[in-house]
């Protein structure tokens, strides 16, 4: 509830606007993303597989209905308003970081069966729906270049996509600050670098 704001407000960065700019000059074909915050979308992304989900659905464990995360804020308020003017330390994951007694707050359940929500994304432990999967590596397959961007590769959800291209005799480029568990056989191409640098620069020169 307080570190919905946080997610909320947050803003495309360099890197997704290139990707965007990319994608509507006819340069990228396809994003597949393990990010939940739905950032490439504001940036103008239209072709994204939100592999992991979206942090601003609320989805019912039982009868698998959606809803948008602003309306359940507001059932969220309405329930704890003693809650709502709570302000926190945030983490990366746009959790808050509460030092607060919970014991009154309460969970509005499903308006359609009365079952469990949960943020529609998927937590660690949990399968990445079966569909998701099957359009990801469709759309591996139908590719001539892969490009991984700011991901280290260490999740297996992504990894197994670079494992697929390679499979295929596709090229795959690696734009990342830091190691990959990609390795060098794996890779066409290695770059070191901020990805929005990286990518701006390649969004100019298209």
């Amino acid at each position: 509830m307080v570190g919905w704001n946080l997610v909320r407000g947050a803003a495309p960065n360099e890197s997704h606007r290139a990707l965007a700019e990319l994608e509507a000059k006819g340069r990228v074909d396809a994003l597949i993303t393990q990010n939940v915050d739905g950032l490439h979308q504001k940036a103008g992304s239209r072709r994204v597989n939100d592999l992991h989900g979206r942090i601003d659905r609320i989805r019912c464990l039982t009868c698998d209905a959606t809803s948008l995360r602003d309306a359940f804020q507001a059932r969220l308020g309405t329930s704890n308003p003693g809650f709502r003017q709570l302000t926190a330390a945030y983490a990366p994951d746009g959790d808050a970081d509460l030092d607060v007694d919970f014991a009154s707050f309460q969970v509005p359940d499903c308006e359609i069966c009365g079952g469990v929500l949960k943020p529609d994304v998927v937590f660690f432990g949990e399968s990445v729906p079966t569909e998701r999967v099957r359009d990801a590596m469709q759309t591996v397959d139908a590719s001539d270049l892969f490009v991984s961007v700011g991901t280290s590769l260490m999740v297996w959800s992504g990894y197994r996509f670079v494992k697929r291209a390679v499979k295929n005799g596709t090229r795959v480029v690696s734009i990342n600050l830091g190691r990959t568990r990609a390795t060098d056989e794996e890779l066409f191409l290695r770059l070191e670098d901020e990805c929005g640098v990286v990518l701006s620069r390649l969004a100019e020169r298209s």
